[in-house]
């Protein structure tokens, strides 16, 4: 390989690097926007490791020259994951949105389950788990209060 081939590799990989580096930093982070930023970065990091996996040459189209084309997969490839990346990160920026219309800030808050599942690691306990097998009456776990009766499936035209 020369040299001037192997400037624009390494450019690239350290690109690569650097973005995906980024991005799961920013997908550590509490805010939702800054999430989001982390996905987009990411995405793109992982789109250019992708194109760099091809080889290089004339478009793919047969007949078009007689020399080495290029392989059109890492294309489709990128192009997929693209519309993923759109899709992830429209739904994002609507939970973003959504967070701040409705609490002010887009801050992830603890769950409060989490943090009763860390208190009891730190103290190395394990807690009860349910096994299941009780009666539906007895399981402290059910909540409703009212005994819904066998489940019986509805038949078309049925009405509840």
């Amino acid at each position: 390989m020369t040299e001037a081939a192997q400037g624009p590799a390494l450019v690239m990989a350290l690109a690569v690097g650097v973005l995906s580096a980024a991005g799961v930093r920013l997908l550590l982070e509490r805010s939702l926007t800054r999430i989001l930023l982390g996905v987009i970065l990411l995405g793109n990091g992982v789109n250019l490791l992708i194109l760099m996996g091809g080889n290089r040459g004339v478009a793919p189209i047969i007949g078009l020259s007689d020399k080495e084309m290029s392989d059109p997969l890492p294309q489709a490839m990128i192009l997929t994951a693209i519309v993923i990346t759109l899709g992830i990160t429209a739904f994002l920026l609507a939970m973003a949105y959504r967070s701040w219309a409705l609490t002010g800030n887009d801050e992830v808050q603890d769950d409060l389950e989490d943090r009763r599942i860390v208190e009891l690691a730190e103290r190395d306990e394990v807690p009860s788990q349910d096994v299941g097998g009780e009666d539906r009456r007895a399981d402290p776990e059910q909540v409703e209060d009212e005994d819904p009766g066998p489940y019986r499936p509805r038949q078309k035209g049925q009405e509840q």
